[in-house]
Parts: C-alpha cells; sequence; structure tokens
C-alpha cells in the first residue's frame, strides 16, 4: 500500500480547513431592549472577574471571567500576597478552559480556573489574561483548615437584585460593602438579573457585575439559582419547560458536589464551621429533581455536623407576599430543617422582608422566647433591588417581623457559640436584628435586637418614606 511521505501529510493537514469552534449562543427572547453604544461589549482586557469557593474553601478557589474572542488562551497568574510591589516575581501561571460565546453584545470567550492546592488562611492576588494585556491584580484569603478551632468571620446576604441593577439595586450593594466591613462570603438568594424580560440578559449580567466590581473577584460568591436565572422553553410535545440561562454555568463554576440533576446550582461549602447548603427550588418544582435534591439534602445533613448550618434556596417555604406558601418544598425539606437543626434558611423570591421562628405565628414565637423555648430553623426573606411585592394576609401575624417597599442587605457575624443577623436598609439604618445564641443542649435561643424602629410598609398608597407604593401585589 501506497503511504504518502510525511512532509506531504503535513502540507495536506496545513492546508485542510480549520473547523471553527461553534459559539454558545447567549441572545435573549428577541424585542428586549439592549444598552445603546454597547457598554457591556468584551474588550481586550478581562471583566467579569469572579470568585467562588471550592468545596474546601481552605485549599481551593474557582475563578470566572471573560474576555474578547481574540483571547482563546485561559491563564491566570496565582501568588501568595506580599507587601513588597514586586510579589509578582513568584506567581504561577494556572491555565484553565473557556467557551466561545455570542450575545447582544457581540463575540466573547468566557474563562473558568480551578486554583487549587492553596494554603488555608492565607492571602492571595490573582490576575487573569486578556489579549490586550492582563488585569489588575484581585487579593483573597482563604477559610480556615477544617480541622483547626472555628474563626469568627462575617458574610453578607443580599436578596433578588433582578430589576434596575446598576440604577437602583447597586445602592444596597455599595452600602452592604461599606458597612460590611471585610466580609468573608456573599451570599445570593437568587434572581440575580430578570433574565428575560426588561433587558437583553448579557446587558443585565454586565450590570450585575459592574454594581460589585472589584469585590466579585476579591470575596468568595456563593450564589443560589432563582426562577429568572431560567429560561422558558417549549418541548416538542408542545408543553412549557425551564432551561438554565446559558450565562450561569460560564460564571458560576460552584462545587461539583450537588444533588444528581441540578449539580449546576445545588452544593455545599463549609466555611469556618458554617456549612451551607445551597438547593434550587426552581429545578426542584419544575424540572423534578425535588427527590434527589431531598436525598442529597438528608445526605449533608448527616454528615458530621458543623457549628452552623445555613440553608440557601431562592423560593421561600413561608411566603410573605404570595396568597400560599411553596408546600411541595415545605413537605420535603422542612422535617430536614427541624430534625437535624438548620439554624437559618436563607431566600429571596418574594421582594419584600420577613423573618419568622414558627409557622404557628409571631405570637408563638413571642411566647417561645419569653420562656427560653429552643427556636429555629429561623426562616428569613429578603430583597434587596428595587421590585418590590405587597404583603399577604398573614404578614401581621405569621412572620415575627416584615418590611414592604424596602431595600435591603443583611449580615451575619459568626462565632461557635453565636450568630449575630443584622438587617440594614439600603441607607444603612438598622431594621431588623437577632442573634442565635447555641445552649449546652445543642439547641438555639433566639435574642431579638433592643431599639428596632416601626415596621415598614404601605398605607394609604404611601409607603414608609411618604412616597407612592410601589409594591404591587401577588
Amino acid at each position: 500500500m501506497y503511504r504518502l511521505p510525511p512532509l506531504a501529510i503535513l502540507l495536506l493537514a496545513l492546508a485542510a480547513p480549520v473547523q471553527a469552534e461553534a459559539p454558545l449562543d447567549l441572545r435573549g427572547p428577541a424585542g428586549a431592549p439592549a444598552a445603546p453604544g454597547t457598554p457591556f461589549r468584551a474588550t481586550g482586557l478581562p471583566d467579569r472577574l469572579l470568585l467562588l469557593p471550592g468545596a474546601d474553601p481552605s485549599r481551593e478557589m474557582a475563578v470566572s471571567f471573560r474576555t474578547d474572542a481574540a483571547q482563546a488562551e485561559t491563564l491566570v497568574e496565582l501568588v501568595e500576597l506580599k507587601p513588597a510591589p514586586n510579589f509578582g516575581l513568584s506567581a504561577r501561571r494556572v491555565a484553565g478552559a473557556s467557551t466561545a460565546t455570542i450575545s447582544e453584545n457581540g463575540p466573547a470567550r468566557h474563562h473558568q480556573v480551578r486554583l487549587e492546592g492553596l494554603a488555608p488562611a492565607t492571602r492571595y492576588a490573582w490576575r487573569a489574561k486578556g489579549s490586550a494585556g492582563w488585569s489588575e491584580w484581585h487579593q483573597f484569603t482563604t477559610a480556615a483548615a477544617p480541622a483547626t478551632p472555628s474563626r469568627p468571620f462575617r458574610f453578607l446576604y443580599l436578596g433578588d437584585l433582578q430589576t434596575d441593577i446598576l440604577a437602583l439595586g447597586s445602592l444596597a450593594v455599595r452600602r452592604a460593602l461599606l458597612q460590611g466591613g471585610d466580609p468573608a462570603l456573599i451570599v445570593h438568594a437568587g434572581d440575580l438579573v430578570n433574565g428575560r424580560e426588561t433587558k437583553v440578559t448579557d446587558d443585565e449580567w454586565g450590570e450585575w457585575a459592574a454594581a460589585f466590581g472589584w469585590a466579585l473577584a476579591a470575596i468568595p460568591q456563593l450564589p443560589a439559582a432563582g426562577n429568572h436565572e431560567y429560561m422558558d422553553r417549549t418541548g416538542p410535545d408542545g408543553r412549557e419547560t425551564r432551561v438554565l440561562g446559558p450565562h450561569w454555568p460560564l460564571m458560576f463554576p460552584v462545587p461539583a458536589n450537588g444533588a444528581l440533576g441540578a449539580r449546576a446550582t445545588t452544593y455545599a461549602v463549609d466555611w469556618q464551621g458554617v456549612r451551607f447548603l445551597v438547593l434550587d427550588g426552581t429545578s426542584a418544582l419544575d424540572l423534578d429533581t425535588l427527590d434527589a435534591q431531598t436525598a442529597w439534602l438528608e445526605l449533608q445533613l448527616r454528615r458530621p455536623k458543623a457549628d452552623w448550618t445555613v440553608v440557601v434556596v431562592h423560593q421561600p417555604i413561608f411566603t410573605c407576599a404570595r396568597p400560599r406558601d411553596t408546600p411541595r418544598l415545605g413537605a420535603a425539606w422542612v422535617p430536614l430543617f427541624e430534625r437535624f437543626r438548620v439554624d437559618l434558611v436563607l431566600q429571596g423570591h418574594d421582594h419584600c422582608y420577613s423573618r419568622l421562628t414558627s409557622a404557628e405565628g409571631k405570637a408563638a414565637s413571642v411566647a417561645a422566647r419569653r420562656t427560653g423555648r429552643a427556636q429555629g430553623p429561623v426562616y428569613m426573606v429578603s430583597v434587596t433591588g428595587s421590585k418590590m411585592y405587597g404583603l399577604n394576609d398573614r404578614a401581621d401575624t405569621q412572620p415575627d417581623r416584615v418590611a414592604e417597599d424596602t431595600m435591603l442587605f443583611q449580615t451575619v457575624d459568626v462565632t461557635p457559640a453565636r450568630l449575630q443577623v443584622r438587617s440594614f436598609t439600603a441607607d444603612g439604618r438598622l431594621y431588623d436584628g437577632f442573634d442565635l445564641v447555641r445552649q449546652r443542649d445543642g439547641t438555639n435561643r433566639l435574642v431579638e435586637a433592643a431599639g428596632l424602629p416601626a415596621t415598614r410598609r404601605c398605607a394609604a398608597g404611601r409607603n414608609a418614606d411618604g412616597f407612592p407604593c410601589t409594591a404591587r401585589p401577588r
């Protein structure tokens, strides 16, 4: 059999057409208005730099970022941060993977890199490569080693941003960053963007990144997916279904330890004595993963107990706005929360504020506090952005504390024996607060903060600040 000489094979290979990588289409439904002047178009310098914890955040982190299409190589530099300005001489280069995309803002590449082999409780610096050069350096600190005594830390909890992200939502976000001091983590309760209704989706993610700025690259983010992170689709049989929006897996390389069928949106992270369990209510309710998530949740709760357990899920178990609670999620998960003594359940979706410690209502909670009985879990709902819903007819009797037509953020300070939770308005004023104090028997005593202001709600068409009420009924 005749064989081509090696040189001829090489020439043929060079002459053969190269199969171009088909870009992932990020474009949303037609009709959504795009930002004039394409301010969120990718450039030669990396943008949307984002830091997420690994399953063991004392040893592993993950980063994602976006570049223009010319930067095919995925590369970051990582180094232990030192005060000397030439600390970068010791940096090592870490490669990752990228995906070509096309959106209303044109072609781009989204990159992801896993940063492994890190040292616990250590400050690092990292930067990303673009076609026109490197990004600025960003710094982060790994968690303390799991085997060491728990170290105090603070995290931020944010409800839905969703609409007017940069124009209005950024006010609460930036006040949270200023007032939060040096938070170790930022927890997002879903509906980070609107996703399909008011603006081009890629513009919304551009606004989301701009609202937080450098903080996304320096503070590990723990996001839960909301229903607006999903897109509506019509199946071959004509039935409506949901599909996770393509931006989510590109931007959020969460730990791969979640529930079967929902690995992109469910995960567990242990951070210095707190076990964070992130669930996906949309997938559970609309994509038939409720049983898988419930089994995964129980498996995580059966692990050796952390000092505190915090569950994050978008859809509230107990609603402050809608006529009905979420019975399918409640029936599956509340018994587990109670049996394994979950401490906090952080939620969004309702665009109002609620703190609830007893499904039997506020009077039962007050009586329990007065007699020193154990309380928990504490179910919280909060909204950080500008879209508001009116309170429902149970708001006066079921939750301990509510607010309407109010943009808020929360700080949570963690020690082995106490969780101190404070809720602030977008202008930085204390609105709600409580401590969960661990008792010798392992249960919690709830101590409400003193001197809380009057309940913020709408009356006669006006909100608590005297402006026309924007909260619409559900």
